[in-house]
């Protein structure tokens, strides 16, 4: 029997009920690409960040809440909404040790942005006011209807999967990257000129999205290359 990797899944945190949730998408959108998801505990701990590395094969950063600006060194504005100061913690300890081991990565939506931060990049606190209204980033449910389109970069390993210039796409983000870091390559961008999709070429796959594929994997045939791709890396 073959074994199916192990997608370790950063959890949701609910700071008015006191508890981690998930997102049905996610663990769906892995597991009909093949792999197995585990949903972590939310920890800082060096020596159990360690075990979490090496019992995973890959790592999903999910959505949430707003990245706290002082991860990229700046002052947290009016516009910055709620941040989870656990999730920081936990994610910029766990995304360093899985870039060292080369285990595979994917980052949707706040997933983009920490990964981003974490690297060295800048973040939008709040792209209406500070960036562009001239986009919806922020749609009403249902969330899997596509919203806006995202061009793709020629170059970029998302077109050698998807083969076309580019696809329609959910949005649900008031932040978003403002300066790329040096460890990432821009792979998708919005009309508005914002970066939708990075990878980082150095790494065996490093992949972040700021749409939504674990809403639209089931119905939207541009979603779920996405989730493979990933579990083949794992």
């Amino acid at each position: 029997m073959n074994k199916k990797p192990v997608i370790g899944v950063i959890p949701l945190i609910d700071y008015n009920r006191n508890s981690y949730w998930m997102l049905p998408g996610y663990f769906g959108g892995i597991t009909k690409a093949g792999g197995l998801p585990v949903m972590l505990p939310l920890t800082s701990n060096i020596e159990t960040i360690e075990q979490i590395t090496s019992m995973c094969d890959g790592f999903l950063f999910t959505g949430g809440q707003d990245v706290d600006p002082k991860l990229y060194s700046a002052r947290k504005s009016g516009v910055c909404g709620e941040c989870s100061p656990e999730r920081d913690a936990m994610e910029k300890l766990l995304l360093k040790r899985a870039m060292e081991a080369d285990k595979a990565i994917l980052g949707i939506c706040r997933g983009i942005q920490f990964i981003n931060a974490a690297l060295g990049g800048t973040l939008w606190q709040d792209i209406p006011s500070q960036f562009s209204d001239t986009i919806p980033h922020c749609q009403k449910p249902p969330y899997d209807v596509p919203i806006h389109e995202v061009s793709i970069e020629h170059s970029s390993p998302l077109y050698a999967i998807l083969k076309t210039d580019t696809i329609s796409v959910n949005s649900y983000h008031h932040q978003g990257i403002r300066k790329l870091s040096s460890v990432l390559l821009p792979m998708a961008e919005a009309p508005d000129g914002l970066i939708e999709a990075v990878y980082a070429p150095n790494k065996k796959f490093l992949w972040a999205v700021q749409w939504h594929p674990e809403f639209s994997y089931l119905k939207d045939e541009n979603s779920s290359p996405i989730f493979r791709e990933f579990v083949a890396h794992c």
